[in-house]
């Protein structure tokens, strides 16, 4: 597989798609209705980590949920069920990429964004080690917050609290929330990093997922208590406007295990020299070593509609710079 892109200045990327980069086309003005229609469709019919996700709800949905008559009851049998498996499916994950990529590189340095390793003997973070810390927060208030939030759904569905759809009779509600999905979570992404990126909020809750510049798989849900609290509270949307439980799995995984791909600090898992899915992100890499950019995703513009869009160039870090002097000479 060729990764024959432009290579940015020496000392900026290892790596980097062709630049600049670009928000999806959905939002496009003109519009563009081809582009949109082909972006949607490569998102849930190639393999892709959202379709990956979509089979692996599917099948939770089908044969991993706890006995239904039971969730309507908060008892600890079954709330330690889902938080196991989402131990697990975050283990596997994170895990899985983590070693695949920089425990036996098995694919070398091709389509890796920074080359430089993952820091260790320093007290910034946890246990002095910043994949062990990355570790410790993902698995712990990572894993909690997404376990609340699901366990808070599964109850109030089982207990008549919301209305649930079924497939049969809202076939097309199910597929216009495949289109819908991306984009609900990327404005509510946007919004509450704005709010985390607010000098107080900043540095006593999102410094800590900020301590890692170099990010990798376990980086993405390594998040202070009440970030992972806030992050994961996108799922009340389907508390006021209802969804089949599928989407519901979906967008939870999306929100959890999807950061271990988007955080991967490669572009692309190969296997065997040939494109496997694509992981990181670099819009999003971008954000973690410039910090005052891109702090929505590339589905929505918000970023390119409030200043703050980041499209790689070295024309647009000398802006992203000056805004970050204004943003610190107004604190």
């Amino acid at each position: 597989m060729s990764d024959n892109s432009k290579k940015p200045r020496k000392n900026t990327w290892s790596y980097s798609p062709a630049l600049p980069i670009h928000n999806s086309p959905i939002f496009d003005w003109p519009p563009r209705p081809v582009a949109a229609l082909k972006w949607i469709s490569n998102r849930w019919l190639n393999i892709t980590a959202s379709s990956l996700f979509l089979i692996i709800a599917i099948l939770v949905y089908n044969l991993g949920q706890p006995v239904p008559e039971t969730l309507s009851i908060l008892v600890p049998g079954w709330i330690f069920q889902i938080w196991m498996r989402n131990l697990i499916l975050l283990g596997i994950f994170a895990g899985g990429i983590h070693l695949w990529l920089f425990t036996f590189s098995m694919q070398g340095e091709r389509f890796k964004f920074d080359t430089r390793s993952m820091i260790k003997n320093n007290g910034t973070f946890t246990f002095r080690d910043q994949v062990h810390d990355n570790m410790f927060w993902s698995l712990t208030s990572g894993v909690a917050a997404w376990t609340f939030f699901e366990v808070l759904y599964l109850w109030a569905a089982a207990s008549g609290a919301i209305t649930v759809l079924t497939f049969k009779g809202s076939e097309i509600w199910f597929f216009a929330w495949l289109i819908m999905l991306p984009i609900m979570g990327s404005m509510h992404f946007y919004w509450i990093h704005r709010l985390l990126h607010w000098p107080p909020l900043y540095r006593s809750v999102h410094e800590l997922h900020h301590r890692s510049i170099n990010i990798g798989p376990w980086s993405g849900l390594s998040m202070h208590p009440v970030e992972s609290g806030i992050y994961m509270s996108s799922i009340l949307v389907f508390f006021i406007i209802p969804a089949h439980p599928v989407i519901v799995l979906l967008h939870l995984y999306i929100r959890a295990i999807g950061p271990c791909f988007t955080h991967a600090g490669f572009e692309t898992i190969l296997a065997k020299n040939k494109k496997v899915v694509d992981a990181g992100d670099f819009h999003h890499q971008l954000h973690h070593r410039y910090f005052e950019c891109n702090y929505g995703t590339a589905e929505m513009p918000w970023d390119r509609w409030f200043g703050s869009f980041h499209d790689g160039t070295p024309e647009a870090t000398e802006r992203i710079r000056t805004r970050k002097k204004l943003l610190l000479a107004r604190k």
